[in-house]
């Protein structure tokens, strides 16, 4: 078991970005000789709990913690498990976590469920995927390679293509490339577009300022789509000039991220004419030092003939993802230690407790699903204007609050009404209606 303060990986927002810098270092230490740190970890156990499909993000991470000198022991078949017969994740975790395995990585189909895990296990959790909420190691995994490709980060021209509405990958690999300072365009296929909460959370957090991209000709996936978009924080004096009807000219490309639709959680969406890239596309000026990467698996949406130009980097992430996970485990397990500031991330930490009040609005969240029998839903305040906005504790989905209530003497008001403010935040119940509110037993205050 650790002897350190526990830390987990649920989001890419758990590691500072010095932290992740740092990280970046260490892999490039494991990768050196990966059979030389077999003494690092032994002893240590790794549990992985997969209760999803996967090939790279498992195995990737058994052979890092092989590598480190540790054991493995894994489920990787939902239906050998016990959720089959009903457990509950928090008791899976709680089991295994209790003696079982020292650290835990963690696949499930709900969006939520790893914040779930690292709350009820007493040893660090990873998130190795929720649902459609985010997959924090295939982005170290990105960053790592995009590092490694360009030497830097910061000011990169990005390309996201395909499916951004489902990708669990591309929304954390959004977040953390506008933590540094990376420039993204997106090219969606027609109706995947990049939701709208995760729009939210990049200009809320990271200063995004958004406008019509334009792009050069990219045969197979320029074209596409008509709702490309040039998403930045680093030239906010420019974007002020444009308007809504004025495209940025995008003119460099560092790198095209595909990737496949996510049928898994489709709901028979159709994807005929899917963006496909091949050596036409790369013969293209723009792609002429793009670095070409994909989180794997591929379907159609990348051509065969592709994979030896090399500019194509999508094994090489692949690769890069065991020395990368090695750095992971080895700093949660405490063999590593980074003088980078740690992140003031809580995401595990308790928020506000709805009650009777709010409820998350994604229906794939572990809260409306096998989190009914035991979560509280809970929410934390994310903006106190007008009106108040409110994310789910879990999946990070957010809600506006257009009535407050006091749970004291079970009276609501309208956010902006004189006794709404005045209600204790001890004692507040927030609500999206009235209709809400009433229904949950609560009366409108006569002075609103």
């Amino acid at each position: 078991m650790v002897d350190h303060p526990k830390r987990d990986l649920v989001s890419i927002e758990d590691l500072s970005t010095a932290e992740i810098l740092e990280l970046f270092h260490h892999a490039d230490e494991f990768r050196d000789n990966l059979r030389a740190w077999t003494d690092l970890c032994r002893g240590i156990i790794m549990a992985t709990l997969f209760f999803e499909p996967s090939t790279r993000t498992r195995l990737s991470f058994e052979s890092a913690m092989l590598r480190l000198g540790g054991g493995v022991i894994t489920a990787a078949d939902e239906k050998n498990t016990s959720r089959s017969k009903g457990e509950s994740l928090a008791d899976t975790v709680r089991v295994v976590g209790g003696g079982y395995a020292d650290i835990l990585v963690v696949r499930h189909p709900e969006d939520g469920a790893a914040r779930v895990a690292a709350r009820y296990a007493r040893v660090p959790v990873i998130n190795g995927g929720d649902g459609a909420h985010e997959h924090p190691t295939q982005t170290l995994c990105d960053l790592y390679t995009l590092w490694k490709e360009k030497g830097r980060l910061e000011g990169l021209e990005v390309v996201l293509c395909g499916d951004l509405r489902y990708s669990r990958t591309i929304h954390s690999f959004c977040y953390a490339l506008a933590r540094f300072g990376a420039n993204i365009v997106t090219m969606p296929y027609p109706g995947f577009e990049l939701p709208d909460y995760v729009l939210h959370r990049l200009r809320r957090d990271f200063g995004i300022q958004t406008a019509a991209a334009s792009v050069g000709d990219l045969p197979g996936i320029a074209g596409s789509s008509n709702a490309a978009a040039y998403l930045t924080s680093s030239k906010p004096h420019q974007l002020a000039l444009f308007t809504n009807l004025t495209n940025v000219e995008v003119n460099r490309i560092d790198a095209i991220y595909m990737t496949r639709a996510q049928r898994e959680r489709h709901s028979g969406e159709s994807t005929a004419n899917y963006p496909r890239l091949s050596r036409t596309t790369l013969g293209a000026p723009l792609a002429k030092d793009a670095r070409i990467m994909h989180p794997l698996p591929r379907v159609d949406e990348i051509d065969y003939d592709v994979d030896d130009d090399p500019r194509s980097v999508y094994f090489r992430q692949a690769e890069l993802g065991v020395p990368m996970r090695m750095a992971l485990m080895a700093f949660l397990l405490g063999r590593i230690q980074l003088r980078a500031a740690k992140s003031t991330s809580q995401s595990v930490e308790p928020g506000i407790t709805a009650g009777a009040g709010l409820r998350c609005r994604n229906e794939r969240c572990i809260t409306n699903n096998e989190g009914v029998r035991y979560l509280s839903r809970e929410f934390r305040l994310r903006d106190t204007e007008v009106p108040p906005v409110l994310s789910c504790c879990f999946c990070e989905r957010e809600v506006e609050a257009r009535f407050v209530g006091d749970d004291a003497s079970r009276l609501v008001a309208r956010y902006n009404a004189p006794s709404a403010r005045g209600i204790p935040s001890e004692q507040r119940v927030y609500f999206e209606s009235e209709a809400q509110a009433q229904a949950a037993g609560f009366q409108l205050s006569p002075t609103d």
